[in-house]
């Protein structure tokens, strides 16, 4: 059975190039625009996973390379697969590794075959390949699936962008292969690369359309090329992937970033900026960034935002918040990554509902207009 026909984009909704749609899993639906909390290592950094879900997440994400090395894909498979290991029995995305070819420069060997990786955990040496990524990935049992590409910092060369592209095509072509007679439901998503080079990306997702995918991603950005540079790729390869399937800008980002993607006709995020950013004391709320640590906060009784979308947000006290971050407290980071997650989730589904209403160039105005007002000049 052809598991495509169990994974399907349902449109509901387009406001200019904005979509809102429903994607149709095996174990249920992603509405779109969709943001992804991070969980590399079977983990949503400092936030359980029931307020994950009731925060508004349909799925989650974590990491094919964490994951085959500590506690190892085999044994998560042995122990019922990463649903069930993790007690998160919603959709799961899992990243192919692709990452950290680019993060762990230091540590790795890179060919035609693959990438072969020293272990940053025990030194053991590690193989990587496009078959391998898809192995791992099914072993865990995730429902998205991520070809292995290669991911490079920018600016970088421009005949090393093309090698990059041309090397993670053929790879989505060997990853196509070894999904085949995947689990009905679950889908495999190529990875359009080409740096900052918009010819480059046109030939990346016209290539990738030819081989043929249930949804495709934008690899590569937010890695150190401006925002201006990004939302000019994304505005390149948006319009070439195909209609009825989804399309994920992956590792963004800010709020701005998520807003100004889906304005450009994105309909999936991921991004580890709401836990970061909440372990290092900043709070994103409808009125930007506030950085707990300000001693500003010590004696400020007042919520970070009485009308924000979780608890912690309406009634903990920024002083208390100040408090647990300047004394090294657990909670305090866990607080507000948490409230962080609300933050990005509402946002999300504010997009959602203002795309369907046909009122999404309205919601960003709104939105863009709280966040330039901020936080200090709404309370004197």
């Amino acid at each position: 059975m052809d598991s495509e026909q169990d994974f399907n984009l349902r449109l509901l909704a387009t406001d200019g190039a904005a979509r809102a749609g429903e994607i149709a899993t095996a174990r249920g639906v992603i509405r779109t625009p969709a943001f992804m909390p991070v969980g590399t290592q079977a983990s949503v950094k400092g936030v359980h996973l029931s307020a994950v879900r009731a925060a508004g997440a349909d799925i989650v994400l974590a990491n094919t390379y964490h994951l085959m090395l500590r506690p190892g894909a085999e044994r998560i498979a042995k122990l019922g697969g990463l649903h069930a290991f993790m007690n998160w029995r919603h959709p799961i995305i899992t990243d192919s590794g692709g990452f950290q070819v680019m993060s762990l420069s230091q540590l790795r060997k890179l060919d035609e075959n693959g990438v072969t990786f020293r272990s940053h955990i025990d030194g053991a040496m590690v193989a990587l390949t496009p078959e391998r990524a898809i192995e791992v990935q099914n072993l865990l049992g995730s429902d998205i699936v991520m070809q292995l590409d290669e991911c490079l910092k920018l600016p970088a060369p421009a005949a090393e962008i093309e090698r990059a592209m041309r090397l993670s095509l053929r790879w989505a072509a060997r990853a196509k292969r070894a999904f085949e007679g995947a689990a009905p439901g679950r889908a495999l998503f190529g990875i359009v690369q080409g740096g900052d080079d918009a010819a480059l990306r046109t030939a990346s997702a016209r290539a990738l359309v030819d081989i043929g995918f249930p949804g495709y991603a934008i690899g590569g950005l937010a890695v150190g090329e401006p925002q201006a540079v990004m939302l000019k790729m994304v505005e390149e390869v948006a319009p070439m992937l195909p209609a009825d399937r989804p399309r994920y800008l992956m590792g963004v980002g800010t709020p701005e970033d998520l807003i100004e993607a889906v304005a450009r006709g994105i309909d999936m995020f991921d991004c580890v900026m709401p836990t970061r950013n909440g372990r290092h004391g900043l709070a994103f709320t409808r009125y930007g960034a506030i950085n707990l640590r300000n001693a500003r906060h010590s004696e400020d009784s007042r919520p970070l935002d009485e009308e924000g979308p979780c608890q912690a947000t309406r009634s903990t006290s920024r002083a208390y918040l100040h408090h647990l971050i300047r004394a090294n407290e657990m909670l305090g980071p866990m607080l507000l990554s948490e409230i962080n997650l609300a933050y990005y989730l509402d946002l999300i589904a504010g997009m959602r509902a203002a795309v369907t209403a046909g009122r999404f160039a309205d919601f960003r105005a709104a939105t863009r207009e709280a966040w330039d007002k901020g936080d200090i000049s709404r309370n004197g």
